[in-house]
């Protein structure tokens, strides 16, 4: 399946796009350029995206309310969870994650059908490889003044690929490096219970070469639809999956970029696929040959998405 794709334009493009998602009061999708420390957000009526620069990388952010009204956003900055009141204002720090700043940062995260923010960590060495000392962490900021935070799973090296089933009985999550998503039974209070087990795996950059086949890519970012297929974007794939419940391919969607980060479902009527995409690091070829990487890139599918899960403030 090869739909036409658009693009949201965002200059100068995202670096490392990440954490789409479609605010259904803005009517407006929102997202995070990780290495160029930039908050975005657009309409998709084709004008410019309006970029807020930040002091420091965005891992991921989420809509919040506060007693059931807007309340801004909450963003995950580095080792800081924090509160943006107003687009451009000021930030306000309402929690930290339990890591080395030095070496560890907040990378992918949403919200949980209870308003909590669930924020994955990465490894970011000075030097050397990446290890598997980051850690999915619960952000619990209901309780005004008393944020919790706490490791849910630990040995992560790259976080990534959260979402929840529409009825929040099941909870998907990927480190990346590991090639494979992961799901896990929630209870009835949304919480993950026992371990969890693979929903799929993808052949590494070796095994691929081993089978003499062209890379598929790794597990990146995701989404759930209403049907509660999972989207899943494929760093260095080129490509997006809808997963069936027991992780069978029930769409491929190739992309006009080779590095998309993760999908989010938006627009009008809920059945636009927005995925943002990176191009930090890529070559001067890549990017001749696929100049719309680091943009969002939009098409219509047939099934809509779920609304945004807010950030519930106390």
């Amino acid at each position: 399946m090869n739909p036409a794709w658009a693009e949201l334009p965002a200059h100068p493009p995202a670096q490392l796009g990440e954490s789409p998602f479609w605010h259904p009061a803005e009517q407006r999708l929102y997202w995070v350029d990780i290495s160029g420390r930039a908050l975005l957000r657009a309409r998709l009526d084709g004008s410019a995206a309006e970029r807020w620069p930040l002091p420091g990388e965005p891992g991921c952010i989420a809509p919040a309310r506060r007693q059931g009204r807007d309340a801004g956003l909450v963003v995950a900055l580095r080792d800081r969870i924090c509160h943006a009141p107003e687009w451009g204002g000021a930030l306000t720090e309402l929690a930290r994650l339990p890591i080395d700043a030095a070496r560890q940062r907040a990378n992918d995260g949403k919200c949980d059908p209870l308003g909590r923010f669930w924020v994955g960590t990465i490894h970011e060495p000075a030097s050397g490889p990446r290890q598997p000392v980051g850690a999915l962490h619960c952000v619990d900021l209901r309780v005004a003044g008393r944020p919790a935070v706490r490791a849910v799973f630990v040995g992560v090296t790259t976080a990534n690929g959260l979402a929840w089933s529409p009825d929040g009985r099941r909870m998907y999550f990927a480190d990346t490096p590991t090639h494979a998503i992961r799901v896990w039974d929630c209870d009835a209070s949304h919480e993950p219970v026992g371990a969890p087990r693979v929903l799929r795996r993808f052949a590494t950059q070796a095994e691929s070469r081993e089978a003499g086949q062209p890379y598929g890519g790794r597990p990146d970012g995701a989404c759930v639809d209403a049907e509660g297929a999972y989207w899943c974007a494929l760093y260095e794939g080129g490509r997006v999956l809808r997963l069936g419940p027991e992780g069978e391919v029930l769409a491929e969607l190739a992309l006009p970029a080779q590095c998309p980060t993760m999908p989010c479902l938006g627009g009008p009527d809920g059945d636009t696929l927005l995925v943002t995409s990176a191009r930090g690091g890529r070559s001067e070829e890549e990017l001749a040959r696929l100049p719309l990487s680091g943009q969002v890139l939009a098409a219509r599918v047939a099934v809509p998405g779920l609304p945004v899960a807010w950030c519930e403030l106390g």
